[in-house]
């Protein structure tokens, strides 16, 4: 039967035609006498000469209409009613060319003929493509894969056509918490509780669960993941509703289940007045415009309408790549803002003075930094010139140039850091902490928060990647966790957070609840549609691994030193009051933490990060490469013997 299915639609379409042409004629000239034979009840009528003339021109006439009416352009698999209404024109001329040819020709013809052969030619006409289609649809349906759509409206409704159109897919069942369409057809297609999945998952081998919630909030949508994470099948969604009504998806681009739904975490409008306040008609500078949060912070400045938009960043591929994505959205939405895509290291503080001094800048978000724990831990002296003087000397350039804003991305691994990363932030808060007590020209403000999904350094890519190739998953520690948040709605916040800062302000964004990273791998491997392998389970799909924790990780993050923390203007924005120091004071630090970078003192670098009030209590040795691979030389080198 498959055989002769994909033979059938293996034909080419002019032969096709062809055949059915031949098909219809032969339809219409059995339509013909079999009215004749049903009304007079005698064959002997098949002898009448002028009947035969009635049928040599009624046979064309019909063959034209139904061509005329492009019924020989639909394809049969997909007749829709615009093609059987073509076939009900077409019997209809054809009776009523039958009419006239016998009046003006003088043909006597019962008036019940033309009746029956309508109704006649209309079923052997249509009749047989119905039974194609069918026979066609029954055929390719097994050969699909089942799936359940989850939500019975009208995205659900639209989604469950687009598939059975296709050929990957077939639904099997509705899934909707609305009692009142419980046990109800649609489209014809079974709506039941969600109650009945499991049974419609083992009796039809359900491959797939689509979720069809495009408005649904994000804690509506992690209750269903929650529920549909046990079973075995691999749980996708439709595209939001913003995408499909501006145009940039369609309701069948079918994609993984986000890793926002499985933190439940609603995103909030932003607050216009603190969006615009620092940016519309002004000059803005973001350096480390081409990291993923820098980035992120230039799409969402550049919909605020500065005067000028400036991407500062030494890579210059990443410069390339956000420089053409804002100069394609400019253009797109007819925007007037200059775009200044500019390279250059915020460690040369007389290239970022030169730059802000000449383009006006007046915001600047500081976004540059080495935020990788492990890589710097093993790259100790350019992480902490990186992050602690790149920002104090772009902090100078600013205060120099007399630049109204300057805005630091900051990290909640500055919190009681145990690594260097962390400690490198700490010490750049400490910097604009002390220069905003030492001058009114630039204020300074600092945002704290955790990780950010879909970063350079997210687990979320990296996991995504490993079960898409089997596994194994990595994870350092069964117990580790880590806040997360979205990487828009970091950007959001950073930019509201900074227009609420008076001078050396620390805010500290709301992440929610802190999320265990196992669990989040779990998570992820079951809504993919495979099953955990391990020893209660050694026929699995993917297998967890634990490496062990990196040089300088934590298990646990934190966002505030102390607890005297403030609520802002916004919601999910506080701000806290942290131990920090003078000009004079840390200025001293500063010249001896340089002076070690220079001579690649490491022990001296550790021993003032540790002194100093950033709380850093590393739990790893030195780790850096050059220091250790120079040590190892060190001790292999053979001692020279005195001679006595």
């Amino acid at each position: 039967m498959g055989r002769l299915v994909s033979f059938i639609l293996s034909i080419s379409r002019t032969k096709k035609r062809v055949v059915t042409l031949v098909i219809d004629s032969i339809s219409i000239f059995i339509a013909f006498w079999l009215s004749l034979f049903i009304r007079l009840d005698n064959v002997n009528v098949i002898y009448n000469v002028d009947y035969w003339l009635l049928v040599s021109i009624i046979l064309p006439v019909c063959l034209f209409s139904l061509v005329s009416l492009g019924l020989y352009r639909a394809v049969l698999r997909y007749m829709s009613s615009q093609a059987l209404w073509a076939v009900v024109a077409g019997a209809s001329i054809s009776t009523a060319s039958l009419l006239c040819l016998s009046f003006f020709l003088g043909i006597e013809v019962p008036r019940t003929v033309p009746i029956i052969f309508s109704f006649l030619s209309f079923l052997l006409i249509g009749g047989p493509r119905l039974v194609v289609r069918l026979f066609v649809e029954k055929n390719l349906l097994t050969q699909k894969e089942a799936v359940i759509i989850y939500g019975a409206g009208s995205a659900g409704r639209q989604l469950a056509h687009a598939l059975n159109l296709g050929e990957e897919y077939r639904t099997t069942g509705f899934i909707d918490d609305d009692d009142e369409k419980h046990n109800t057809i649609i489209q014809g297609i079974s709506v039941y509780n969600i109650d009945k999945l499991e049974r419609l998952i083992s009796q039809n081998n359900v491959t797939h669960i689509l979720l069809a919630l495009p408005s649904a909030s994000r804690s509506c949508r992690k209750k269903i993941v929650t529920l549909l994470e046990p079973l075995p099948v691999k749980v996708q969604t439709i595209p939001g509703m913003a995408d499909m009504v501006n145009g940039s998806a369609e309701i069948n681009e079918l994609k993984d289940i986000e890793i926002e739904d499985l933190l439940g975490r609603d995103s909030i409008t932003p607050n216009p007045d603190l969006m615009t306040v620092n940016i519309t008609d002004k000059v803005v500078m973001i350096t480390g415009a081409g990291g993923s949060i820098g980035s992120e912070l230039c799409h969402q400045i550049i919909t605020q309408k500065p005067k000028k938009i400036i991407l500062f960043d030494l890579s210059e591929y990443s410069l390339y790549i956000i420089d053409k994505e804002l100069s394609d959205y400019k253009v797109q939405h007819n925007l007037t803002s200059e775009i200044l895509p500019i390279i250059g290291s915020v460690q040369n503080i007389n290239t970022i003075e030169r730059v802000f001094k000449t383009f006006n800048v007046q915001t600047v978000y500081h976004a540059a930094a080495y935020k990788h724990v492990p890589l710097v831990e093993l790259n100790v002296i350019e992480g902490v010139r990186n992050n602690v003087f790149g920002t104090l000397k772009t902090a100078k350039a600013a205060i120099n140039a007399q630049v109204e804003k300057f805005v630091l991305v900051s990290s909640d691994k500055a919190v009681r850091p145990t690594n260097v990363m962390g400690t490198s932030k700490r010490m750049a808060e400490l910097c604009l902490q002390a220069l905003a007590k030492v001058q009114t020209k630039t204020r300074f403000s600092m945002v704290r928060f955790g990780n950010v999904l879909g970063s350079s350094g997210s687990v979320v890519p990296l996991f995504r990647q490993q079960i898409k190739t089997g596994g194994p998953v990595t994870i350092t520690h069964p117990e580790i966790t880590r806040y997360f948040m979205t990487i828009s709605e970091a950007a959001q916040l950073v930019i509201q957070a900074g227009a609420m800062g008076h001078g050396g302000d620390v805010f500290v964004l709301e992440m929610g609840e802190s999320v265990k990273i196992k669990d989040l791998a779990e998570n992820m491997i079951h809504l993919s549609g495979c099953q955990i392998k391990n020893a209660s389970n050694p026929e699995g799909d993917i297998e967890i691994q634990y490496t062990g924790l990196r040089p300088g990780e934590k298990l646990y993050e934190e966002l505030l030193i102390g607890d005297n923390v403030r609520g802002t203007r916004h919601k999910r924005i506080m701000t806290a009051d942290e131990v920090m120091l003078n000009w004079q004071e840390l200025s001293i630090i500063l010249e001896q933490l340089e002076i070690a970078c220079d001579h690649y003192d490491h022990k001296k670098i550790r021993q003032i990060l540790i002194d100093a009030p950033t709380g850093f209590n590393p739990t790893d040795d030195i780790c850096d490469l050059v220091w250790r691979k120079r040590q190892l030389d060190f001790k292999d080198k053979p001692k020279l013997k005195t001679v006595s």
